[in-house]
């Protein structure tokens, strides 16, 4: 379109400067015989004769002809042909014009009196029409035609000039064509793949503006939903993890409420008891009480850490303190349960976090190391601290268990052997304490065989 319109504009212009230049040739050749006519009509009007002036004045052209015609049409005079052929001239084009304006010309009519075809020239005196004609032959006609030169020079820099426009204009529909694309993916919510960029201009610059910030809006849906769905999937695996630690703790709840409503219903029963076997069915009592409450008590702790951990309050605890406990605790135990505390701290570490949660992980891994490992030896070591965390190993030297189990310690409630576990008292809870109260303190707790045997357990602590 744009093409379309251009090209008529320039068609329109070197129409008319082809008209323009044409009409300036003939006018210019119309003032050379006007010119001689003025000079004829002055001196015919002064008495001379028309032979007598065109003897003695050399004509502006060969082969001029000159008519004098009285302003009736009557010719009086022709250089060219006699009196008697020529009728009258009032309504030729140039003379009816001239009576009129005074001066006129015509181009390329042809003569009725002898067929040929003239150039005319007519001014007008007070008695009389001077009219000069050139025979409008081959030369005369391509001295009136426009410069051909011009024309072709102003169509090749039309020419060229269309071709760069096009090009121009091309570039622009199609960068065009792109934003009404990405108009029209935005419009559905698709996502839009061209990577390509808009040029250095100003509607490239807009356009990957609009382009940056609708992918920028798409990146942050798609993030809102992933992070939706994520949450989702947290909350359906916390129900989940929930409904199957409510159904755990029942089915742990079972064997010691059993047992102490056994020994309950014998006491009350009236049957007489020694009282050995009285002080057994009460400390029986007793121990399943206990495994009761720590039960409860450690299904509380994971809960909390789940659902309110930003409740917990945390400060500065050193951890070497920590550590001093767990050997002061060690060594009042008997001597055959003792375990040997081996501990290679050997610069104070200092973590922001909860004292009690940090106290679980130390006590529930010397815990574990005493029920289940069969050893004698618990090594503490620091392996990294600086200024954002601390890496610790904890190992003890026992049997160890199977790989196909590691990768579970850390699950409530799963034992390696049932049976023995209970026979111990744990509450099967241990490790997922630690893992949870590690996991609260940002760190992660990864599980192994020690080389030597046992278990080693490393994590970090964050500061």
């Amino acid at each position: 379109m744009l093409l379309a319109f251009s090209w008529t504009i320039i068609l329109c212009f070197v129409g008319f400067q082809y008209l323009r230049e044409k009409q300036y040739k003939s006018e210019f050749l119309n003032a050379q015989l006007q010119l001689y006519n003025s000079h004829l009509v002055r001196a015919i009007e002064s008495g001379a004769s028309a032979e007598e002036f065109i003897a003695s004045h050399e004509a502006p052209f060969d082969e001029l002809r000159i008519s004098i015609i009285a302003h009736s049409g009557a010719v009086v005079y022709d250089n060219m042909l006699s009196l008697d052929s020529l009728d009258n001239h009032s309504r030729r084009p140039e003379v009816a014009a001239a009576l009129k304006s005074g001066a006129a010309y015509n181009i390329g009519r042809l003569s009725a009196s002898d067929g040929r075809e003239y150039f005319y020239s007519a001014m007008r005196g007070e008695k009389m029409v001077v009219r000069t004609a050139i025979p409008y032959s081959a030369s005369l006609r391509e001295l009136l035609e426009a410069d051909r030169t011009f024309l072709g020079i102003m169509m090749a820099v039309s020419l060229a000039m269309s071709v760069l426009a096009f090009l121009g204009t091309r570039r622009l529909g199609k960068n065009i064509e792109r934003l009404n694309r990405f108009a029209e993916k935005a419009e559905k919510g698709e996502p839009f793949d061209d990577d390509k960029m808009f040029p250095n201009d100003e509607l490239g610059s807009i356009s990957n503006h609009i382009v940056q910030l609708y992918k920028q809006w798409q990146q942050t849906i798609k993030d809102r939903d992933i992070a939706h769905e994520a949450a989702l999937r947290e909350e359906q695996e916390k129900i989940r993890i929930k409904r199957q630690l409510t159904n755990n703790i029942n089915h742990e709840l079972k064997t010691p409420v059993a047992s102490m409503q056994v020994c309950l219903e014998t006491l009350l029963s009236g049957i007489n008891l020694s009282e050995e076997k009285r002080l057994e069915l009460i400390e029986r009592c007793y121990t399943n009480n206990e495994r009761l409450r720590r039960l409860l008590s450690e299904a509380s702790l994971i809960t909390r850490m789940e659902d309110g951990s930003q409740l917990i309050d945390k400060e500065s605890v050193i951890v070497n303190n920590i550590i001093d406990e767990i050997a002061e605790e060690l060594q009042i135990m008997p001597e055959e349960e003792r375990f040997d505390l081996h501990v290679d701290f050997d610069e104070p570490v200092i973590v922001g976090g909860n004292p009690s949660l940090i106290v679980s992980i130390f006590r529930n891994l010397t815990e574990n190391a005493i029920a289940y490992s069969g050893g004698k030896n618990i090594y503490i070591s620091l392996i990294e601290n600086n200024e954002s965390l601390c890496r610790i190993r904890f190992e003890d030297d026992g049997c160890g268990v199977d790989d196909k189990h590691l990768s579970r310690l850390f699950e409530r409630f799963y034992r390696v052997d049932k049976g023995r576990s209970r026979q111990i008292g744990g509450t099967g809870l241990g490790l997922a304490i630690v893992k949870h109260a590690v996991q609260f303190h940002g760190g992660t707790i990864i599980v192994s065989n020690r080389p030597g045997g046992g278990l080693r357990f490393d994590f970090f602590l964050r500061k």
